[in-house]
């Protein structure tokens, strides 16, 4: 059976999920600035065949860790981090990276439909199940324009698309009610509106850092979201 690795430190795990259209793999440099520091981190991998099946990967990966934690959610992650932390006292802090952080009953659709709507909307085509890819053609444009075509391509290639009936699902409770949160917005971001992300952080009362970066930011400035992951352990350790 797997089991986390554990250090003797006492320093807070820290949970790391991934949005729609990448994998655990997109945290990497991150996860590099974390381990040197100090921190277990452990980065989930999930199906996203639908926002339940992400919500209970999730919490199996929290649960299994030893210590506190600090869970950390990219994009549509916000959204599986708000149920998956709801009503768990191992977890001390959230941190939302240009991420969804929705109500309890309130969709991402319904969210994205606030503002008007990026340019990543018009840019997403649907296999034969109803999963959703963004074009490869228009993959660096819209969502990872400050990192190098190069590894655009690269991103685009291995992009893990999600269900589009995710986008219509809802938690049932809100793990940011009750937990400290810290909200980084990407005021770049081509994929979620960053006067959306402004909305979230201020609703949920988020400790919040902007910083000019497009919807990968955990890529293109990995030093400023390690940082915002450190903040919110040291504050809550």
């Amino acid at each position: 059976m797997w089991q986390p690795v554990q250090t003797s430190n006492s320093k807070p795990a820290i949970v790391l999920v991934h949005g729609t259209n990448a994998d655990a793999t997109s945290w990497q440099h991150v996860i590099s600035l974390l381990q040197e520091d100090g921190y277990v981190v452990t980065a989930v991998q999930n199906p996203l065949t639908s926002l339940p099946d992400d919500i209970a990967t999730t919490k199996r990966i929290i649960d299994a860790q030893q210590r506190p934690v600090v869970v950390v959610g990219h994009s549509y992650g916000g959204t599986v981090i708000t149920g998956a932390a709801s009503d768990n006292p191992q977890v001390k802090a959230l941190v939302y990276i240009n991420a969804f952080a929705p109500e309890p009953g309130e969709t991402i659709s319904q969210l994205n439909s606030r503002y008007a709507p990026p340019p990543v909307s018009a840019a997403l085509v649907a296999d034969t199940a109803g999963f959703l890819y963004i074009d490869r053609e228009k993959f660096h444009e819209v969502f990872a324009h400050d990192v190098s075509l190069a590894e655009a391509k690269v991103l685009a290639v291995t992009q893990k698309p999600a269900i589009s009936t995710t986008f219509d699902q809802s938690v049932e409770s809100a793990a940011w009610k009750t937990i400290p949160s810290w909200y980084l917005v990407a005021q770049e971001d081509r994929a979620i509106n960053p006067e959306l992300q402004r909305f979230m952080a201020s609703r949920i009362g988020a400790k919040t850092t902007e910083i000019p970066a497009s919807h990968v930011p955990y890529i293109s400035q990995p030093k400023e979201v390690a940082n915002l992951i450190i903040e919110a352990a040291i504050a809550v350790k």
